[in-house]
Protein backbone atom coordinates (compact mmCIF):
# COMPACT_ATOMS: atom_id res chain seq x y z
CA UNK A 1 0.00 0.00 0.00
CA UNK A 2 1.52 3.26 -1.09
CA UNK A 3 1.40 6.58 0.73
CA UNK A 4 -1.74 7.88 -1.04
CA UNK A 5 -3.66 4.68 -0.37
CA UNK A 6 -2.80 4.86 3.33
CA UNK A 7 -4.01 8.49 3.47
CA UNK A 8 -7.36 7.60 1.85
CA UNK A 9 -7.82 4.68 4.25
CA UNK A 10 -7.08 6.94 7.22
CA UNK A 11 -9.61 9.56 6.09
CA UNK A 12 -12.34 6.92 5.56
CA UNK A 13 -11.72 5.46 9.02
CA UNK A 14 -11.88 8.93 10.58
CA UNK A 15 -15.20 9.70 8.89
CA UNK A 16 -16.70 6.37 9.99
CA UNK A 17 -15.53 6.93 13.58
CA UNK A 18 -16.99 10.43 13.73
CA UNK A 19 -20.29 9.22 12.29
CA UNK A 20 -20.77 6.72 15.11
CA UNK A 21 -21.64 9.61 17.50
CA UNK A 22 -25.05 11.32 17.34
CA UNK A 23 -24.89 15.08 17.61
CA UNK A 24 -26.59 16.63 20.70
CA UNK A 25 -28.71 19.74 20.19
CA UNK A 26 -30.18 21.94 22.93
CA UNK A 27 -33.91 22.36 23.00
CA UNK A 28 -34.98 25.98 22.51
CA UNK A 29 -38.17 27.84 23.28
CA UNK A 30 -39.99 30.30 21.02
CA UNK A 31 -37.60 33.14 21.89
CA UNK A 32 -34.35 31.24 21.37
CA UNK A 33 -33.65 30.26 24.97
CA UNK A 34 -33.68 26.80 26.54
CA UNK A 35 -37.09 25.15 26.65
CA UNK A 36 -37.76 25.37 30.42
CA UNK A 37 -40.93 25.15 32.47
CA UNK A 38 -42.72 28.48 32.79
CA UNK A 39 -45.12 29.63 35.51
CA UNK A 40 -46.68 32.80 36.92
CA UNK A 41 -48.45 33.62 40.18
CA UNK A 42 -51.23 36.19 40.67
CA UNK A 43 -52.38 37.19 44.16
CA UNK A 44 -55.55 39.29 44.60
CA UNK A 45 -56.40 41.15 47.84
CA UNK A 46 -59.10 43.55 49.05
CA UNK A 47 -58.48 46.39 51.49
CA UNK A 48 -60.16 46.42 54.91
CA UNK A 49 -60.27 49.94 56.42
CA UNK A 50 -59.49 50.31 60.12
CA UNK A 51 -58.56 53.02 62.58
CA UNK A 52 -55.07 53.07 64.09
CA UNK A 53 -53.17 55.52 66.30
CA UNK A 54 -51.85 57.22 63.19
CA UNK A 55 -55.30 57.56 61.62
CA UNK A 56 -57.10 55.57 58.94
CA UNK A 57 -55.26 52.55 57.54
CA UNK A 58 -55.86 49.67 55.12
CA UNK A 59 -55.24 45.99 55.82
CA UNK A 60 -55.16 43.91 52.62
CA UNK A 61 -56.76 40.46 52.95
CA UNK A 62 -57.67 37.63 50.56
CA UNK A 63 -61.41 37.94 51.26
CA UNK A 64 -63.86 39.88 53.44
CA UNK A 65 -66.98 38.05 54.56
CA UNK A 66 -70.09 39.83 55.83
CA UNK A 67 -68.94 39.14 59.39
CA UNK A 68 -65.46 40.61 58.73
CA UNK A 69 -66.42 44.01 57.33
CA UNK A 70 -69.31 45.62 55.41
CA UNK A 71 -68.83 48.58 53.09
CA UNK A 72 -71.44 51.35 52.88
CA UNK A 73 -73.13 52.54 49.65
CA UNK A 74 -71.00 55.28 48.08
CA UNK A 75 -67.85 54.17 49.93
CA UNK A 76 -64.55 53.52 48.16
CA UNK A 77 -63.04 50.01 48.13
CA UNK A 78 -59.38 49.26 47.34
CA UNK A 79 -57.88 46.20 45.64
CA UNK A 80 -54.28 45.11 45.10
CA UNK A 81 -52.93 42.67 42.47
CA UNK A 82 -49.44 41.16 42.78
CA UNK A 83 -48.02 39.28 39.76
CA UNK A 84 -44.77 37.31 40.02
CA UNK A 85 -42.72 35.30 37.54
CA UNK A 86 -42.16 32.03 39.43
CA UNK A 87 -40.38 30.21 36.57
CA UNK A 88 -36.68 29.91 35.72
CA UNK A 89 -37.01 31.87 32.49
CA UNK A 90 -37.99 35.35 31.39
CA UNK A 91 -41.65 35.80 30.48
CA UNK A 92 -42.66 37.95 27.53
CA UNK A 93 -45.80 39.97 26.81
CA UNK A 94 -47.85 39.35 29.95
CA UNK A 95 -51.41 40.77 30.16
CA UNK A 96 -53.23 41.41 33.43
CA UNK A 97 -57.04 41.59 33.36
CA UNK A 98 -59.21 43.02 36.12
CA UNK A 99 -62.92 42.09 35.99
CA UNK A 100 -64.97 44.85 37.61
CA UNK A 101 -68.01 43.60 39.60
CA UNK A 102 -71.44 45.18 39.30
CA UNK A 103 -72.17 48.35 41.30
CA UNK A 104 -68.51 49.47 41.16
CA UNK A 105 -67.00 52.39 39.23
CA UNK A 106 -63.26 52.81 38.67
CA UNK A 107 -61.72 55.84 40.38
CA UNK A 108 -57.95 55.18 40.25
CA UNK A 109 -55.72 52.51 38.72
CA UNK A 110 -53.75 51.53 35.60
CA UNK A 111 -55.00 49.95 32.37
CA UNK A 112 -57.74 50.61 29.83
CA UNK A 113 -61.40 49.96 30.68
CA UNK A 114 -63.96 48.28 28.39
CA UNK A 115 -67.57 49.02 29.32
CA UNK A 116 -68.84 46.13 27.15
CA UNK A 117 -67.38 43.39 29.36
CA UNK A 118 -66.50 45.55 32.41
CA UNK A 119 -62.82 44.59 32.12
CA UNK A 120 -59.64 46.57 32.79
CA UNK A 121 -56.68 45.42 30.67
CA UNK A 122 -53.07 46.09 31.63
CA UNK A 123 -50.14 45.45 29.29
CA UNK A 124 -47.76 44.28 32.01
CA UNK A 125 -44.90 43.65 29.56
CA UNK A 126 -41.99 41.28 30.22
CA UNK A 127 -41.09 39.69 33.55
CA UNK A 128 -37.52 38.74 34.39
CA UNK A 129 -36.87 35.58 36.40
CA UNK A 130 -38.36 36.13 39.86
CA UNK A 131 -39.64 39.62 39.00
CA UNK A 132 -42.77 40.87 40.78
CA UNK A 133 -45.14 43.71 39.86
CA UNK A 134 -47.98 45.20 41.93
CA UNK A 135 -51.06 47.07 40.69
CA UNK A 136 -53.52 48.99 42.90
CA UNK A 137 -57.11 50.00 42.14
CA UNK A 138 -59.68 52.22 43.81
CA UNK A 139 -63.37 51.72 43.05
CA UNK A 140 -66.45 53.56 44.28
CA UNK A 141 -69.58 51.66 45.31
CA UNK A 142 -72.87 52.80 43.80
CA UNK A 143 -75.31 54.81 45.89
CA UNK A 144 -78.19 53.40 47.90
CA UNK A 145 -80.71 53.93 45.11
CA UNK A 146 -78.67 51.86 42.59
CA UNK A 147 -78.32 48.77 44.81
CA UNK A 148 -80.92 45.95 44.95
CA UNK A 149 -83.87 47.10 47.08
CA UNK A 150 -84.69 43.63 48.42
CA UNK A 151 -81.30 42.91 49.99
CA UNK A 152 -79.70 44.37 53.07
CA UNK A 153 -76.26 42.77 52.51
CA UNK A 154 -74.76 42.22 49.04
CA UNK A 155 -71.54 40.17 48.65
CA UNK A 156 -69.58 40.51 45.38
CA UNK A 157 -66.48 38.81 43.94
CA UNK A 158 -63.67 40.67 42.18
CA UNK A 159 -61.52 38.52 39.82
CA UNK A 160 -58.16 39.12 38.14
CA UNK A 161 -56.11 37.10 35.63
CA UNK A 162 -52.54 37.07 34.31
CA UNK A 163 -51.81 35.42 30.95
CA UNK A 164 -49.38 35.27 28.04
CA UNK A 165 -46.23 33.37 26.93
CA UNK A 166 -47.88 30.01 27.71
CA UNK A 167 -48.63 30.89 31.35
CA UNK A 168 -51.89 31.63 33.20
CA UNK A 169 -53.12 32.25 36.72
CA UNK A 170 -56.13 33.92 38.38
CA UNK A 171 -57.39 34.82 41.84
CA UNK A 172 -60.51 36.36 43.44
CA UNK A 173 -61.44 38.53 46.42
CA UNK A 174 -64.88 38.80 48.04
CA UNK A 175 -66.29 41.88 49.75
CA UNK A 176 -69.75 42.79 51.08
CA UNK A 177 -71.95 45.90 51.05
CA UNK A 178 -74.62 46.70 53.66
CA UNK A 179 -77.59 48.95 52.93
CA UNK A 180 -80.97 49.82 54.38
CA UNK A 181 -83.92 47.73 53.26
CA UNK A 182 -86.59 49.93 51.66
CA UNK A 183 -90.16 49.55 52.96
CA UNK A 184 -89.91 50.22 56.71
CA UNK A 185 -92.89 52.41 57.69
CA UNK A 186 -92.59 55.28 60.15
CA UNK A 187 -94.70 55.43 63.31
CA UNK A 188 -97.45 58.07 62.74
CA UNK A 189 -97.19 61.23 64.82
CA UNK A 190 -99.89 62.02 67.44
CA UNK A 191 -102.71 64.08 65.88
CA UNK A 192 -105.55 66.17 67.42
CA UNK A 193 -107.82 63.12 67.83
CA UNK A 194 -105.16 61.23 69.80
CA UNK A 195 -104.50 64.27 71.96
CA UNK A 196 -108.21 64.67 72.78
CA UNK A 197 -108.44 60.96 73.72
CA UNK A 198 -105.49 61.32 76.11
CA UNK A 199 -107.20 64.29 77.80
CA UNK A 200 -110.43 62.29 78.25
CA UNK A 201 -108.53 59.34 79.77
CA UNK A 202 -106.63 61.68 82.04
CA UNK A 203 -109.90 63.30 83.21
CA UNK A 204 -111.45 59.91 83.93
CA UNK A 205 -108.45 58.94 85.99
CA UNK A 206 -108.61 62.10 88.10
CA UNK A 207 -112.38 61.69 88.66
CA UNK A 208 -111.99 58.08 89.72
CA UNK A 209 -109.31 59.03 92.22
CA UNK A 210 -111.53 61.72 93.83
CA UNK A 211 -114.50 59.30 94.08
CA UNK A 212 -112.36 56.63 95.78
CA UNK A 213 -111.03 59.13 98.35
CA UNK A 214 -114.60 60.26 99.21
CA UNK A 215 -115.71 56.65 99.84
CA UNK A 216 -112.80 56.12 102.16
Amino acid sequence: MNKNQRLVTYIIALVLFAGSFSPVFAQYGPYGGPDVSKSILLDKKVGKPFQSKGGSSIDYLDNLSSSDFRFDPGQEVLFKITVKNTSDAKLYGITVSEFVPSYLTKVLGPGSYSSENRTITINAGDFAKGEEKTYSFTFKIAGQEALPSDKGVICLVNKAQASGDSVFDEDTSQFCIEKQVVGVKEVPAAGPGLGLGLLVLQGLGVGTGIWLRKRN
